[in-house]
């Protein structure tokens, strides 16, 4: 049928734009905030983009359930200022007539939201965890380049190492400041390297003199060794068995009721369920007066889209605190969008079937 395919064309035409525009948005950002957790030692430098890929996968859900309500609303916002739509309405066709094209074409979006919240969602996160984690496993002398200065996770050291060619794990003619409850220390030692427990990370220097200096009282030590071991870093890494709920499986979710995996679980079912809850109020918030040159819908309608993925991100804040159960949460927010949206939808199409209604006999009269 001409009028099908005229809507699904058009609006597969504006979904692929929004969607190659918003992804390029998204990966600039993602690859700016890898570089910056590359530089500050948080991820190595050959993961950046495999991180950035995970990354790109864990917003693929929102970034398709936005470029589809844009592309709804942009579409039959152009078709409303353009006069198609008086078109359509003067042909019997409401507004209502237009969910199914527009179902259909956003079927496979819809499908390819739920395979990714519900499969890869969990699946991305865990791997960026585990990147992560070997990255914070990794040697902090492997992490810095030859000759540049270095400061620890904490800030309360810096190190200066000139690495061994032969071991990364070795570094020499190490010189280590670290100030700590009102205590300057200047550490060098000819060599050192890495030792690493399960939780902790200890750098191991060899023939080598510390000196302290008190700025309280003044007082100064020095001290030479043989060999002196410090503290590097003692931050607890979660082990890969211990997952946190957003690299759950969900149906480890499902099995494992908790208010936190409830909530997670809420985020993922709601992501579902507000991307079709999207495409229907798109349909309503698309009218648009013709004789007016500004978009003001679509700004509206980016607005309506803020404020119902916060409300997402609130519910899922409160099922996972014991606030409210996920059933509550679910039912309440989707279902009173959803009735919101099919509310917008008919008014929209009682509206226009009225308006012809009126016009009709004095076009028939002429």
């Amino acid at each position: 049928m001409l009028f099908d395919s005229s809507v699904r064309s058009e609006l597969s035409r504006s979904f692929g734009v929004t969607f190659v525009v918003i992804l390029t948005i998204v990966l600039t950002m993602m690859l700016i905030r890898s570089l910056g957790q590359a530089a500050g030692g948080n991820v190595a430098p050959q993961d950046v983009l495999l991180l950035m890929a995970y990354a790109s996968l864990a917003h693929l859900p929102t970034m398709l359930t936005l470029s589809l309500f844009i592309a709804v609303v942009a579409s039959l916002g152009r078709m409303y200022r353009e006069s198609e739509m008086t078109i359509w309405f003067s042909s019997g066709i409401g507004l209502s007539r237009f969910a199914k094209p527009v179902l259909r074409t956003s079927f496979p979006v819809l499908l390819v939201v739920l395979v990714l919240e519900l499969i890869v969602w969990p699946w991305g996160n865990q791997n960026s965890a585990q990147l992560r984690e070997q990255s914070q496993k990794r040697s902090d002398l492997s992490r810095v380049a030859p000759g540049q200065f270095q400061s620890s996770r904490d800030g309360a050291s810096v190190f200066f190492i000139e690495r061994d060619a032969a071991d990364e794990r070795t570094g020499r003619n190490v010189f280590i400041l670290s100030n700590k409850d009102k205590t300057e220390a200047v550490t060098t030692a000819s060599n050192g390297h890495i030792e690493l427990t399960e939780t902790e990370r200890f750098l191991v220097l060899n023939d080598g003199q510390r000196n302290e200096a008190n700025a309280l009282t003044g007082e100064r030590t020095r001290a030479k060794f043989e060999q002196y071991k410090i503290l590097a870093d003692s931050q607890v890494l979660r082990s890969a068995d211990k997952l946190n709920p957003k690299a759950t499986p969900t149906l480890d979710l499902l099995r494992n009721p908790s208010p936190s995996n409830d909530g997670e679980l809420s985020w993922r079912i709601g992501m579902c369920l507000a991307s079709f809850n999207m495409v229907l109020l798109g349909l309503g918030l698309a009218a648009t007066n013709p004789r007016r040159p500004s978009n003001w819908n679509l700004l509206f309608a980016l607005l309506s889209f803020v404020v119902y993925f916060n409300l997402i991100g609130l519910s899922q804040g409160w099922v996972s605190n014991g606030r409210v159960g996920m059933g509550t949460a679910l039912l309440s927010l989707h279902g009173s969008v959803l009735v919101l949206a099919l509310a917008v939808l008919w008014l929209r199409d009682q509206g226009n079937c009225i308006g012809w209604t009126k016009r009709k006999p004095a076009g028939a009269r002429s």
